[in-house]
């Protein structure tokens, strides 16, 4: 690296500046819990199992508490910006670590764009509704790509600061409808009907499995944030089983309310009896509390967005930051401002990476939900799904090649491999019914999913031409000290 760039910037984050509070509160808002429960979920009981689904969520939170249960034991040998990434390298090897580098990349960035597509639509739609005032939707998503940007390019103080008052606000508003759904009754009295096998077998189980595990994409970025923990070893794991448990324990709940307030029998009829399947959440709102609190949910629904980007910004970010400072992308991406030591490059190629693709589909007309939102989020859905298989795989790799550190055979081989087993199934299903779940053509389908393996053959390309180059690098990739 330059003098000069060395004098401007440096290759580390700001230690020591996140508790576990403020990862957990990233981690929440990469969820996008309202956005989520009202626009994902009424779609996955409608095309899964109808109200069956909390069951269904019970199962991805088993699941992922298996997975959560290698990810942090290794992750506490492992502290680095690069998530996935660096534990596939450590535990996989670099070839495979490159592979992982641009999965995650490729992951982040089509979802972002993706969810652009989905915050413009929703509010022009809003604009519209409300106070008649008719804008573009990509209009909307310029204006949020530019805030998000200049929150992302400084420090992380500022964007903890937007996303806590919003994440705290989602989880209150929802609580309230629960309550007062629960405390009615709801539509034939408190039951559990959800969790019965009539209801969880019912429809097509497998579409709503993976509509369950789309809803938890965001919970493992808490390792990114691995260089900025104060006491990472203890923070990580702590936040992750943290955000794992609240954001199970959250769906379900709302879910299982929500199945009560429109009924077990009746739920998947009212969802297809509705023009558009997202006003599901509004109308049990208008039903059990109010209109108070259903405009409450609206302008929550946006914030809940915004949030999500905000974080999945951040996310790309530290992953363009921890792959160019090990070599894999150019050196000046893994450097950060002088003064914010925020990935501030990372952050600004994202921003250029998001804005490309909003003007690619607002010039071809494309809708912003059906087409950027729906493909692109499934793709990232498959990304990260292929990369968790992946780092299952890396913990077992990590502990039997380093048996001193594996102190426990339960969590550093038993569970990775059931994870492993389970998530690689998942995987599949999703392979399977990607043309449902994105509602494309069977010939698109097939030409989004080819986007996962030449996204992991650029990788490893860039890992070999490492490796030729510089073979000490190669040699230390996922590995910078923390």
């Amino acid at each position: 690296m330059s003098e000069s760039l060395r004098d401007s910037s440096s290759t580390e984050l700001r230690r020591g500046s996140l508790g576990v509070a403020i990862i957990v509160f990233f981690v929440l808002s990469a969820a996008s819990p309202l956005s989520v429960l009202a626009g994902g979920f009424p779609i996955g009981m409608m095309l899964g199992n109808g109200a069956g689904t909390p069951a269904l969520l019970i199962v991805t939170l088993i699941v992922l508490l298996c997975f959560a249960a290698g990810y942090t034991r290794m992750a506490s040998h492992i502290t680095h910006a690069g998530g996935f990434y660096a534990l596939i390298s450590r535990g996989l090897g670099g070839l495979a670590g490159g592979a992982a580098g641009m999965l995650a990349m490729v992951a982040y960035n089509v979802l972002q764009a993706g969810m652009y597509g989905l915050f413009g639509a929703i509010v022009a739609g809003s604009l519209a509704e409300v106070f008649g005032i008719q804008v573009p939707w990509w209009l909307c998503s310029a204006a949020a790509l530019g805030l998000i940007a200049c929150l992302g390019y400084r420090n992380i103080d500022l964007s903890v600061r937007v996303l806590s008052i919003t994440v705290i606000a989602e989880y209150v508003a929802m609580i309230i409808l629960d309550v007062a759904i629960l405390s009615s009754g709801g539509a034939h009295g408190i039951n559990l009907d959800s969790f019965t096998p009539t209801h969880v077998t019912s429809g097509n189980p497998s579409i709503g499995l993976l509509f369950c595990f789309a809803a938890f994409i965001g919970f493992e970025a808490t390792t990114l944030y691995g260089e900025e923990a104060k006491d990472a070893k203890r923070t990580i794991p702590v936040a992750t089983y943290l955000s794992v448990l609240l954001i199970g324990g959250f769906y379900t709940l709302s879910l299982w309310a929500m199945v009560v307030g429109a009924g077990a029998d009746d739920l998947v009829t009212t969802l297809q009896n509705l023009q558009d399947p997202t006003t599901f959440l509004y109308a049990m709102s208008d039903q059990y509390v109010g209109a108070g609190l259903t405009n409450t949910i609206r302008f929550l629904f946006v914030a809940s967005m915004f949030a999500g980007l905000l974080s999945f910004h951040n996310a790309a970010a530290r992953y363009f930051f921890a792959i160019g400072r090990d070599g894999l992308l150019p050196e000046k991406l893994g450097t950060t401002h002088k003064k914010h030591q925020s990935p501030h490059l990372g952050s600004g190629l994202q921003s250029l990476i998001a804005a490309s693709i909003l003007a690619v589909f607002a010039f071809a007309g494309a809708d912003p939900v059906l087409q950027l939102f729906s493909w692109f989020s499934n793709v990232a859905t498959l990304c990260l799904i292929l990369l968790m298989v992946l780092t299952s795989l890396a913990v077992i790799g990590f502990f039997k090649a380093n048996p001193q550190h594996a102190d426990s055979k339960l969590k550093c081989f038993i569970l990775p491999a059931l994870s492993g087993v389970a998530l690689l199934a998942v995987l599949i299903t999703a392979i399977v019914h990607f043309d449902v779940l994105t509602g494309a053509s069977t010939t698109l389908s097939l030409a989004l999913c080819t986007v996962v393996p030449v996204a992991a053959l650029a990788g490893i390309l860039l890992a070999a031409r490492l490796r030729s180059t510089a073979p000490l690098r190669f040699s230390g990739l996922g590995n910078h000290a923390a």
